[in-house]
């Protein structure tokens, strides 16, 4: 007598049956081809001290938990030393003992480095200096601001327009925005639209955003508003990769130790890129993603997200 499978009976030869009538190429996935990302890292040591040279073995890369493949470590010195620095102030900000200061920091700056410097002001953006390695001529043109009557009703409005200028700019492209981070324009809203903006834009474009906290206007002390503007600022450089300096939630005594601090993240910064699956987006998307490394006290700045293109036309 002649025995018959019973197919109900054995869902895996079933199985197995059904994948073998499957063409091959539907029998293996194809993985998403990957693209180069390139972004900007500051590496420290303890407490904003110069620290030692690391190499692209010593860099870890996740996105997720994928680990990915590191192809280029490049400090930002020599050919690569190239820096679009644009300051950007508050015209409302408590900023006249510490002119001086700033001035003297950017007759400091390398000659490869070029200045800009802007003010945001009553709703506009002002562009008293354009980018310039004449470092004296930049300097001269700094002011002491208008006080209340040119306080700025969004600081994050005024960045988003000094990003689009640095955008078409080459090599490392970074802000130092002073003042207190509170969006007039908004409100007292525990998110601004405009600070998510202006991260995004940020992130989009590769550029690093620093910010040092400096009182606009007679707030409290302590007041809601005071903490919420700090909270902006503080979202604003650790989401693009740069550092948020204050003290306390007043305007620092001396603006000299953080633009000294400063001073050292942008002789330590490197040029990291490393591979990802391409984003099946159309116009590409923004990426969290991680950098680490086994090196004992090394302190390790990086955007929140980086820009990774849609598929390839």
């Amino acid at each position: 007598m002649i025995k018959f499978l019973r197919l109900r009976s054995r869902p895996s030869v079933f199985a197995l049956i059904l994948l073998g009538a499957l063409p091959l190429h539907a029998q293996t996935q194809t993985k998403p081809p990957k693209v180069p990302v390139t972004t900007i890292v500051t590496i420290l040591g303890p407490n904003f001290t110069a620290p030692p040279a690391l190499g692209r073995s010593d860099i870890i890369v996740h996105t997720g938990s994928q680990r990915e493949d590191v192809v280029d470590w490049t400090p930002a010195q020599g050919e690569k030393a190239g820096l679009e620095l644009a300051i950007l102030i508050d015209d409302g900000a408590d900023f006249a003992p510490h002119l001086d200061e700033v001035r003297r920091f950017i007759q400091a700056q390398p000659k490869t480095t070029s200045v800009g410097l802007f003010y945001a002001s009553n709703g506009m953006t002002l562009a008293v200096a354009p980018f310039s390695a004449d470092h004296d001529a930049v300097a001269k043109r700094l002011r002491i601001t208008l006080g209340p009557s040119g306080t700025s009703t969004s600081i994050f409005l005024s960045l988003i327009d000094v990003l689009r200028k640095l955008q078409s700019l080459p090599g490392r492209r970074e802000v130092l925005i002073i003042g207190d981070g509170h969006d007039r324009l908004r409100g007292d809203l525990p998110e601004s639209p405009d600070l998510i903006r202006s991260i995004e834009s940020a992130q989009r474009t590769g550029i690093v955003v620093h910010t040092l906290y400096a009182r606009v206007g007679r707030l409290g002390r302590a007041s809601f508003r005071q903490t919420l503007a700090q909270s902006n600022l503080t979202r604003e450089g650790g989401e693009s990769g740069g550092q948020a300096f204050s003290q306390g939630i007043d305007t620092p005594v001396s603006f000299t130790p953080f633009l000294d601090q400063l001073d050292m993240v942008l002789h330590n910064q490197y040029f990291l890129t490393f591979t990802t699956a391409r984003s099946a987006k159309q116009k590409g998307e923004l990426r969290s993603f991680k950098v680490t490394t086994e090196q004992r006290n090394i302190s390790i700045t990086a955007p929140g997200e980086v820009f990774v293109p849609g598929p390839a036309k």
